[in-house]
């Protein structure tokens, strides 16, 4: 069997050092990369697969059995794509609905956080979202949306900030910070040309180079990125086009990121 067997690597065609050096770039990159950045700096022929090869990565970049957010944590969502805004619950042509988590770390700021793609603001959809992020014991600070009624009864201590239940409608004040910072990113690095159906993986990305901003080790970040490469399992090119995480595909790119 191949040491490469049922990892990220497996069935690859080209070089492991190749792999390192593509690593090793993309760790060094303050604010990430583009597709076409990475086919230019490796020599590739092929931009498909250089697109394939980022995705991969970015799956990678959630490590499995990582640790739960603690503490205080604030939870929120907010519409990403479409010019105009969204009906909480119901969704929204041509937009994503993103629930973020984020540490509230007092004097020090925002501590880590957890980005996901739900399919509407129900509690089934939000509670196995705080469930999947947060340890259970933690404080989570919500607004009144009846979504997150039933966040006590899962062992979390819920405190409401607000009574308001407009998504996107001054959204709390940590979790509006962390999407604004989503969308920034999303139209400075990737210019908005992110397809919603592929939105999940870049968002992997977002919260791996957001969690570890203050790093100032480009080595610890390419180990840690080359360790979650091993321990994730193989994801084709075929499977990254076709079975998509997140709500229903949309074959459109992210436009005015309201």
């Amino acid at each position: 069997m191949s040491v490469i067997a049922g990892t990220i690597f497996q069935d690859t065609h080209k070089p492991l050092t190749m792999w390192f050096r593509a690593i090793w770039w993309i760790t060094g990159q303050k604010n990430g990369v583009s597709a076409l950045g990475l086919k230019g700096i490796l020599g590739m022929g092929s931009y498909q697969t250089a697109w394939s090869w980022l995705h991969k990565m970015r799956a990678a970049m959630v490590r499995p059995g990582r640790d739960r957010l603690t503490g205080v944590v604030e939870v929120d969502e907010s519409y990403v794509g479409g010019e105009k805004p969204g009906k909480r619950g119901r969704g929204a042509e041509g937009k994503a609905l993103v629930v973020v988590a984020v540490e509230d770390k007092a004097d020090k700021g925002i501590g880590r956080i957890r980005m996901a793609i739900v399919p509407d603001a129900s509690a089934r959809s939000l509670t196995p979202f705080v469930k999947a992020s947060i340890q259970e014991g933690s404080t989570v600070r919500t607004d009144g949306w009846h979504g997150y009624d039933g966040l006590k009864s899962s062992g979390y201590n819920r405190i409401v900030e607000r009574k308001d239940s407009c998504v996107g409608d001054k959204p709390l004040k940590l979790a509006h910070l962390a999407i604004s910072l989503l969308k920034r990113w999303l139209l400075g690095t990737h210019q908005g040309a992110v397809s919603l159906e592929h939105l999940a993986y870049y968002l992997d990305e977002f919260v791996f180079r957001f969690n570890r901003r203050t790093s100032t080790h480009r080595g610890l970040l390419f180990l840690r990125l080359l360790q979650n490469s091993v321990l994730g399992e193989p994801l084709p090119y075929k499977k990254i086009v076709k079975h998509v995480r997140g709500p229903k595909s949309m074959n459109h790119n992210i436009q005015g990121l309201a």
